[in-house]
């Protein structure tokens, strides 16, 4: 287990996504791989209140899988606010007190362990937002304030005015970033390290692609990420594929496990977030948890994509 930045909370260095829970994995998939991730050590669940066909499912299913489980207490759950669609897209004060409230009885808990702003939400004022998830954790409802899909600017303003106000403080980051998506780095990371927040980055995989499963003139893979994956193989992503190729095969690992440990060589990574919707995907991703890259091969996957 690893510190999650500077909160009490230690975790898997792997935390599994279940945006794929009630989506692309029916509910008795999604209880199997949260099974087996968790025979293998892992405690760190990542879900919203917006996932993802149907509001709410997503926290559905991991709720009674915790019920089922009486593992509660083992398991740190974060999840959303500010996502999905119509009057639920917001972060107005009564919009984040509903939610969470019926985020805790989907999750069949009292307490929200991670809880982020999924969204920002400039419609509102950023004050009105801050102390709203200050009284939550006040109530003891959340443990954990994050912050997801901010602007560097808007993000920094929040952190200020949270400071300013002496509100709960937002001490996760939760930005889209992995080895062919690299913005975070010039956008993100400089307010990651100005207010020491610890990261997780969301599509550590880039949408199956770094898992290696798209390849040029490959067969049609059935996914419902696969045309935004294959993407990549137009904008130098054979190039990244050949160097992965070549570290896993070096640690007799899978390209997934290499991907997600170049993630975790980087500054502030605490625990890159990655899916599985079968118990066989899981067993691609699981290895980076104890995956250590030297600094040369680090140097090598990142030259692909300078």
């Amino acid at each position: 287990m690893v510190a999650l930045g500077r909160t009490d909370l230690d975790v898997f260095p792997l935390c599994i996504g279940g945006n794929v829970f009630g989506w692309t994995a029916d509910e008795p998939q999604s209880q199997a791989v949260l099974d087996a991730y968790t025979e293998a050590g892992g405690n760190f669940v990542d879900t919203a209140n917006s996932y993802l066909v149907e509001h709410g499912r997503s926290e559905t299913i991991i709720g009674r899988w915790m019920a089922a489980r009486g593992n509660r207490d083992r398991i740190i759950v974060a999840t959303k606010v500010g996502g999905g669609k119509g009057p639920v897209r917001n972060l107005r004060a009564e919009t984040i007190k509903s939610e969470a409230n019926a985020s805790l009885e989907r999750l069949r808990t009292g307490h929200i362990d991670l809880y982020y702003a999924h969204f920002d939400d400039e419609e509102t004022p950023l004050e009105e937002t801050l102390r709203a998830f200050d009284e939550l954790v006040r109530a003891g409802t959340v443990r954990h304030l994050g912050a997801s899909n901010y602007t560097p600017e808007r993000l920094t303003a929040a952190l200020e005015l949270q400071r300013e106000l002496g509100l709960a403080e937002f001490t996760v980051l939760q930005p889209h970033y992995n080895l062919v998506e690299r913005d975070y780095e010039r956008t993100m990371l400089p307010v990651a390290e100005t207010w020491d927040l610890a990261v997780l980055p969301y599509f550590a995989l880039a949408k199956g692609f770094l898992t290696g499963k798209y390849r040029p003139g490959g067969d049609d893979v059935e996914s419902q990420r696969a045309a935004g994956a294959r993407t990549y193989l137009d904008d130098g992503g054979v190039a990244v594929l050949d160097v992965l190729d070549e570290i896993a095969a070096a640690h007799d690992t899978t390209v997934a496990a290499v991907a997600l440990a170049w993630l975790l060589a980087q500054q502030r990574i605490v625990a890159p977030i990655a899916s599985a919707r079968t118990t066989e995907q899981l067993e691609q991703i699981l290895p980076a948890a104890t995956l250590t890259l030297t600094p040369a091969e680090v140097d090598r996957l990142s030259a692909t994509t300078a």
